[in-house]
């Protein structure tokens, strides 16, 4: 009996689809506006397969199996899985396209289950590869290698391929603690499976060695690359970005010259690689090259090329890559330009250009949330902060690093009130704050005194898990320091698990500022037997410290050591410290002849620091001549008139007094109102002189009065001398009694609970009068009271101030 044969008509129709299938497949784009007439296209041959009966049909399965694949091409994901679950006995065909379209949107336990859905005794090589590979993109190695072992348990009638092995090495690079053993022992495999001599997998194994930290897995990674036949851009671009990653520049150099044809990938690794290094210079240097040799340049050259001129202010160099951007007019799509735009916007923010970077920026069609923070910063950078509110409230995304910056912003541009409310805000849309943005709410804290909500975002920064972060750790200890809690400070500080020079710096400030200025001394010298070489905030810090407490011989030999021992040259700021430190110690002509000996002229903060020693010491005439000189430099400095009208009063020149002030008020000079604030409860109070507009006023007046009296009593006479204006002497005493910052010490007593620290924050210098009294004051209410003025902390207490009354 002849075999049974189709009519000729359902022959015919077989062949149809099947070429209608074919013609499908050549057709087929990933572009949008194509998928959708693919998709609908392949809808109706899968309909006219169903009319005819020709799905799952055992006499034509190609038809199925390409049907399958082609919809695995596309969107929609759901019919190729019910096609594959509705087959009786699935194969390994159809399962290998389901397994590497479920893997590529990111659905691994669906394509895993594909897997498992076909009988193991089905399944072929190329279906385990497909599972292999999904597993290696996903990072995961362990399931890799047990598909892998389960390709080997099915010897001999499958066997590993090149593929497999391209696939398992893959896999295996992305364990964490990856040991050279473990490289070894798989290079062996490959060896003796004969798959060593194919491309991919020399490549794989060249990625696997180089991603293993040990030194004598480079030496297997070269000996790999030695013995290669045949080598391609990704072989040597594996060699230098491996080479790189383990931080022997040098050898990724000297792989780089090895290469043989022009491979513009291993040119930007390299370039990428010197970015990376810190080595901008030599990055430049290779572009150049790049360019003499007609290297082909594209958005990653780039890219690497603008970052390194960024980063080290080459700005110059900068303008002449975006001017080659111009001349070249390379045909970058939106994606390729967009980390290229992103790239000059850094360049002319970071060159002072913040306007070019704005027009830049408003013409880029394709924008993401790294052009928007990129121009935050920008703005924040530059000091214009209201330009970068306005960015902010139009940006239509924004992630932490948006809010950082804000905050931080904020913080650095002295409005640390608007930056906690920013913090607030970020966590009431439900946005979770980095270390960083933690640190700026943090500083804000700080600069404000608010220690209760300072110490409330230190719980939760405990609670995040960020008790770890150096940036957080090192703000909440300035924090503490600047909100009076010098011992909260030290506990940071001793129980930080990698302290770096901030921290150290930190801590020595705090205790400088705090009156504990050998204790500075002996923490600095700690530091450097710790094998941690002091930069220039470090000095800048411990001659501070030198200052507050008058070791005029210990800044000397600080100051001198800076250069003898550390090779650094001293700045006009350290300059500055050490002649304030002369002055205040009235060695007025030492400072005098320490300006003789400067490397450069006197800067205003020179000039400042000689005029207050002036004034300390009485010396009218010098005092005179250094304000002269920032007359010039700085005419609209509200400091130098008040210091030299104080000077010639002090000195009862109340007619040369006078005509400093006049010569202030002609020039429009404003002076900065005197203002202290203190935290009680959940609010911050703020007194100015003579402040009647606060709702207690009244009561804290009459408190001190009754507090005045006890002060009478044990000995407080009010210093009127420091009343600079020609005035009756009661009038004097009532202007003392009045200043802002005995006005909010007395509503702390009056509102704090009993015993409870007074801590008051004052914008300027406290005057000696306010010293004195709350010395006495500490004494007659039996507390301790510490206020932080511009320059120093003093910790009040039983009648002594931690300055000893040296400040």
């Amino acid at each position: 009996m002849p075999p049974w044969r189709p009519p000729a008509a359902v022959a015919s129709l077989t062949h149809q689809c099947s070429l209608l299938l074919r013609r499908l497949a050549e057709r087929h784009s990933p572009a949008p506006t194509c998928l959708s007439s693919f998709l609908r296209a392949l809808r109706c041959l899968h309909a006219r397969l169903l009319t005819a009966n020709l799905l799952h049909a055992p006499s034509h399965p190609h038809l199925t199996l390409r049907l399958i694949h082609l919809y695995t091409l596309s969107p929609d994901l759901a019919t190729p899985a019910a096609l594959f679950r509705s087959d009786p006995d699935p194969g390994p065909v159809a399962a290998t396209s389901l397994v590497a379209a479920h893997a590529a949107a990111g659905r691994l336990r669906d394509a895993a289950a594909f897997f498992d859905a076909v009988p193991p005794a089905r399944r072929d090589t190329v279906l385990h590869n497909a599972m292999m590979s999904a597993f290696a993109r996903a990072s995961l190695a362990a399931p890799a290698v047990s598909v892998f072992r389960a390709l080997l348990g099915a010897a001999p009638l499958l066997r590993p391929d090149d593929y497999s092995f391209t696939a398992l090495l893959s896999a295996v690079g992305q364990m964490h603690n990856l040991a050279s053993p473990h490289c070894t022992q798989l290079h062996c495999s490959v060896i003796k499976s004969g798959a060593a001599a194919a491309l991919s997998v020399s490549n794989a194994l060249i990625a696997l060695y180089m991603k293993c930290d040990t030194p004598e897995a480079s030496w297997d990674a070269r000996k790999v690359l030695d013995e290669m036949p045949d080598k391609d851009d990704l072989t040597w671009t594996t060699m230098v970005v491996g080479y790189v990653r383990r931080g022997d520049i040098n050898a990724a150099r000297s792989v780089f010259e090895e290469v043989d044809g022009k491979f513009d990938v291993v040119w930007n690794a390299m370039i990428s690689g010197y970015v990376q290094s810190g080595m901008c210079a030599d990055a430049f240097e290779l572009f150049r090259r790049m360019v003499s040799e007609n290297v082909p340049l594209d958005e990653f050259t780039f890219t690497s090329v603008l970052s390194a001129c960024a980063n080290t202010g080459f700005f110059v160099h900068g303008k002449s890559v975006h001017g080659q951007i111009i001349r070249l007019q390379p045909n970058f799509v939106p994606e390729a330009a967009l980390p290229v735009n992103n790239a000059l916007v850094t360049l002319y923010s970071k060159g002072g250009k913040i306007v070019v970077a704005k027009r830049i920026f408003d013409t880029m069609n394709l924008k993401d949330v790294v052009s928007w923070n990129t121009i935050l910063s920008g703005y924040i950078d530059s000091g214009n902060l209201d330009k970068a509110v306005e960015v902010f409230k139009v940006m239509p995304y924004k992630n932490d690093l948006s809010w950082m910056v804000m905050v931080s912003g904020h913080v650095h541009g002295g409005l640390s009130e608007d930056a906690l409310k920013l913090f607030n805000q970020m966590s009431a849309e439900d946005v979770k704050p980095c270390d960083y943005t933690y640190a700026g709410a943090i500083a804000a804290c700080g600069e404000l005194g608010a220690l209760k909500h300072g110490r409330q975002l230190h719980a939760h920064l405990v609670q995040c898990g960020f008790e770890a972060s150096n940036s957080a750790g090192n703000a909440l200890l300035t924090m503490y320091a600047k909100c009076g809690a010098v011992d909260d400070a030290r506990l940071v500080f001793l129980v930080m698990p990698n302290l770096d020079s901030v921290s150290w710096n930190a801590m020595i400030s705090a205790l400088g500022q705090h009156g504990h200025g050998r204790e500075a001394l002996e923490l600095f010298d700690q530091m450097v037997a710790e094998g941690i070489d002091p930069d220039r905030i470090s000095f800048l810090t411990i001659l501070t410290a030198c200052n507050h407490a008058g070791l005029v011989d210990e800044g000397f030999h600080y100051f001198e050591s800076m250069k003898r021992d550390f090779d650094i040259s001293p700045g006009e700021d350290h300059y500055a410290r050490l002649i304030d430190l002369l002055g205040r110690a009235g060695r007025i002509g030492e400072a005098r002849d320490l300006i003789k000996t400067m490397p450069f002229e006197p800067t205003p903060s020179i000039w400042e620091a000689i005029l207050s020693g002036c004034r300390t010491n009485g010396d009218t005439e010098f005092g005179a001549y250094a304000a002269d000189q920032l007359f010039r430099m700085i005419p609209q400095h509200d400091g130098t008139y008040i210091l030299l009208s104080n000077t010639y009063s002090a000195a009862g020149r109340w007619v040369d007094a006078a005509r400093v002030r006049k010569l202030m008020r002609d020039r429009g000079v404003k002076k900065e109102p005197g203002c202290s604030w203190i935290e009680v409860g959940s609010k911050t109070h703020v007194f100015l002189v003579g402040d009647t507009k606060h709702p207690e006023a009244q009561e804290v007046y009459q408190f001190l009065e009754v507090i005045g009296a006890r002060m009478r009593k044990l000995g407080y006479v009010p210093e009127t001398k420091f009343v600079l204006h020609d005035m009756d002497p009661h009038e004097k005493e009532y202007v003392l009694f009045a200043h802002s910052e005995k006005l909010a010490v007395g509503f702390g007593l009056l509102k704090l609970p009993p015993g409870a620290t007074v801590t008051v924050l004052k914008n300027l210098r406290i005057c000696g009068d306010c010293h004195t009294a709350m010395m006495f004051m500490s004494k007659a209410v039996g507390r301790e009271i510490v206020v932080r003025d511009v320059r120093r902390f003093h910790h009040f207490k039983d009648g002594e101030c931690s300055c000893g009354n040296y400040w």
